[in-house]
Formats: structure tokens, sequence, C-alpha cells
């Protein structure tokens, strides 16, 4: 008898370390599938983290406010999605050249702050449908002479690291070899953000800025005559939220909630509010397309 006692203890204890770890298993799983919520968008229920990666100084669209708090138009419709979908919006400020490994990584969700739809980056991402209609333009200072891209002969130039204004330069610059190969800048420099192209401007370190044209808007209004805006735009573009490649639950979630707030009036208030009281920091140059 005590054998036996023996034997059915001993499968009492193997059923206890099974039953143990199934448990240990399970809720090792759930953690994991929280902890990669900002990659999988699985986890599209109320209570989830939300987390957008922007530029924190890129107005009118994401930038720091006089009050030290996050704001930007493209800000304020994140935020109204995350309410109506009962998420917690997290707003992450990144480096703008560095967007692909935070997405990649999970550390965001998305990317949502003028972030142009190219030909290049369609196959990258998975997009929303584009909702602001864009231009890159090029800003010198009002004094300066220059008034045609050929102008810039010779000249010192920036632009934002791994904006689509920089590849429109490039691209831009290479029209203008093909037809005069002589044509070269004097200097190109490429930046973390516009307002440090701004600064440089200013300082007559460079003589011209290759840049959005809400933002230049925006540089316009506060620069009262200081700046002029080349007539003939770089290129015209689009914006969509990107997300990870193949996340397209949460595409559809942040579209759907999107074009929600669309029909019932309320992109056309904040919108309102961007075109006047935020019109100095170039509010009044966004241009909402999605129907």
């Amino acid at each position: 008898m005590k054998g036996i006692a023996r034997l059915f203890g001993f499968a009492a204890l193997v059923a206890m370390v099974f039953c143990s770890c199934g448990k240990q298993t399970g809720d090792q799983g759930g953690a994991e599938s929280a902890g990669n919520s900002a990659s999988s968008g699985q986890a599209i229920a109320a209570g989830r983290t939300f987390t957008v990666g922007f530029d924190a100084e890129f107005p009118p669209y994401g930038f720091v406010g006089g009050d030290g708090e996050f704001k930007g138009f493209d800000l304020d419709l994140a935020k109204e999605v995350a309410k109506r979908n009962g998420w917690k919006i997290e707003l992450k400020a990144i480096d703008w050249a560095a967007k692909d490994v935070e997405l990649n990584a999970g550390t965001i969700d998305c990317i949502w702050n003028g972030f142009t739809i190219t030909e290049d980056r369609k196959p990258i991402y998975t997009w929303s449908s584009p909702y602001v209609q864009n231009k890159q333009l090029v800003l010198v200072k009002a004094n300066s002479g220059i008034k045609t891209f050929a102008d810039l002969n010779g000249k010192a130039v920036v632009a934002q690291d791994g904006s689509s204004g920089a590849e429109a330069l490039d691209k831009k610059a290479e029209e203008l070899q093909k037809g005069n190969a002589s044509f070269a800048f004097r200097e190109y420099k490429k930046v973390k953000d516009y307002l440090t192209a701004k600064m440089m401007l200013e300082s007559n370190a460079v003589d011209a800025v290759a840049l959005d044209s809400a933002v230049a808007q925006g540089f316009m209004e506060q620069g009262k005559g200081k700046f002029a805006i080349l007539e003939e735009p770089l290129m015209f573009e689009e914006y969509g939220v990107g997300f990870k490649l193949g996340n397209t639950e949460l595409r559809d979630a942040v579209e759907n909630t999107l074009k929600a707030m669309v029909a019932d009036g309320t992109v056309e208030k904040i919108l309102t509010h961007w075109k006047t009281v935020e019109a100095k920091n170039g509010g009044a140059g966004i241009d909402f397309i999605l129907k």
C-alpha cells in the first residue's frame, strides 16, 4: 500500500507540475501579446495603447507649443480617433530619419505627421487613404534675388533628412543639370528638422530651404515680410498615415474612425481651428481631402 500511495503521490506531483507550467506559458504569452501591441495590430479592443510616431518640430502637423505640450493638426486627429475607440494615446516624438526603425521595432503603431505617400514608400508600409494634399516648396529670404530654381546655382540649400522635400530637391537638381551641366549647389545640407533649417536661412548659413507648403506658410506668417516662396513648386504630393506593412486591421480601424469624423463634422471643426487660431503656425495651409 505504501508503494501504491507513493505512486499516486508521484502522479499527483507530475500533474501539478504540468498544470503549473501550462499556466505560466499562458501568462507569458499574454504578456508578450500585450507588449507587442504597438506592432501587431491584433489588440484593437478598448483600453489598448495607440502610439503615434511624429516629428515634434513640424508645425502645423506636430510640434511643441508655447506651454511645452505637444500639439498639431495630425495629433488632434489622432487623439479623437483614439478617444472614439477607447484607446489610450501615446504621442511619441521621433527622429524622422529613424521612423522606419521605430515602426519595425514596434515602439510606435504608426507614422502620422505629414507623411508623404511616394512610389518608393508604397510597397514598404500599409497606408491609409490620402487625407491631405501638399506641395513641396522652396523658401528664400525676400531680398535674396532668388526667383527661380535656376537661381539656386552656386547657392547653399538645406532640406530635412529623410523627407520628401529632400527627395524632390535631389530630382530637381538632376533635372536642371541635364539642361545645364555646370549647375550645382555650392553646398547641400540635410538637417534633423525644419526649425533648424529656418534658423540657418535666417542666419545666412544657407540661401534656400525645401519644405512642405503648410510649414512654409507658417514661416511666412511668422516672418512678416522676411521670406519669399518660389512660385513653382518642387512637387505635388499627398499625406497618409503609415502603418507597419501588413497591419491592415489597425489601419482599417483608424481610417474608418477618421471617415466617421469627416461625416459628422468633427474634422471640419478641427480644421477650422487650425486655419484660424493656429494660422500663424501654418494651419491656413492645410488642404484636407479625405471624404
